[in-house]
């Protein structure tokens, strides 16, 4: 098994790559990417905290708790947003697709609950700096910044 490194880090390189060519392909907004992802990860961590229940064992930070995200992007703690009006304006059908890929691309690449859970991260932590600066309900609804580097 010694190429079992190499092989999650090709895995994770493949989920990195669909979700960008996906969400840019469908210029998915900020809104929809954070709830899918967010999904996800509730569901990964219900499932790791079980089997760390379980075994008792120990995972690194990174993987159990959100990163923190970029200093700077504290927004106006003032906004507020009507959530009814947003859950109503928001593409399921959209947010199944990205779903679905995420789901999929799990299960194909064979990554565990931790890697799942490292995989999802940066996304969390990037849809969740771009959410602390909305001042505005369009700014939910713009695409998702994805970085170049990314």
């Amino acid at each position: 098994m010694s190429d079992a490194p190499d092989t999650a880090v090709e895995g994770m390189v493949t989920m990195q790559e669909r979700v960008v060519n996906l969400i840019n392909q469908l210029s998915m907004p900020l809104i929809e990417v954070s709830l899918v992802v967010g999904r996800h990860i509730a569901g990964l961590s219900r499932s790791l905290d079980a089997h760390i229940e379980a075994t008792g064992q120990v995972f690194n930070e990174r993987i159990t708790t959100p990163w923190p995200i970029e200093e700077g992007t504290e927004g106006d703690v003032s906004a507020t947003f009507d959530l009814e009006k947003i859950f109503k304006i928001i593409d399921e059908d959209r947010m199944d697709i990205l779903s679905t890929l995420i789901r999929v691309t799990l299960v194909e690449i064979e990554a565990t609950l931790a890697e799942g859970l490292l995989a999802l991260r940066p996304w969390e932590a990037l849809s969740r700096s771009q959410l602390a600066r909305a001042q505005g309900p369009g700014q939910l609804f713009s695409p998702l910044e994805i970085p170049e580097d990314w």
